[in-house]
């Protein structure tokens, strides 16, 4: 009964309620990596609490209210970091435009890594809702502790808030 009641909470608010190693990921050539061309790895999730946001651009404002809301928090960054991973195969945007402008995004957030990700590899290997906005909230081992796919309800935002804040000086 329990597990029925907790997997239906799963399901109508799109959140993980435990931590959770996902399998790991790399972005390099032709499947995407940093703007710079080099590679990325989620191994490189450890060590801090990372949020991730996984974003088709033509979806990028729908969760603008959460990133406002994590800076306004001026989380310390030797114990907080944000990536932005952009899904790139979600839009009739060439790349060459997309590119341009994280670029441009890097220079105004250079504490966020920006990612590309041009053929779905995260859609695929992380179940992320394609087409869409998610939020990804990762502990200082490297789990998932907290996923929101779709737009983020006032309610979600504070208990990502709270998890960051929780697991800062865990």
């Amino acid at each position: 009964m329990i597990r029925s009641i907790l997997l239906a909470i799963t399901l109508v608010f799109n959140i993980t309620l435990h931590a959770e190693m996902l399998t790991a990921v790399e972005l390099k050539g032709d499947d995407g990596g940093r703007l710079d061309g080099k590679s990325w790895s989620s191994s490189e999730i450890k060590e801090k609490v990372y949020v991730l946001f996984y974003v088709d651009p033509d979806e990028k404002e729908l969760n603008e209210h959460v990133g406002q809301a994590l800076k306004k928090e001026k989380f310390p960054l030797t114990k907080y970091s944000s990536i932005a991973v952009i899904n790139m195969a979600a839009t009739w945007l060439p790349n060459f435009a997309l590119e341009s402008a994280l670029e441009k995004k890097q220079k105004m957030y250079p504490d966020t890594l920006y990612v590309k990700d041009f053929k779905k590899v995260l859609v695929e290997k992380w179940s992320m809702k394609d087409d869409s906005s998610n939020v990804l909230l990762f502990n200082k081992k490297g789990e998932l502790i907290y996923r929101i796919a779709g737009k983020a309800k006032d309610e979600q935002v504070k208990q990502l808030i709270k998890l960051v804040r929780t697991n800062l000086d865990s």
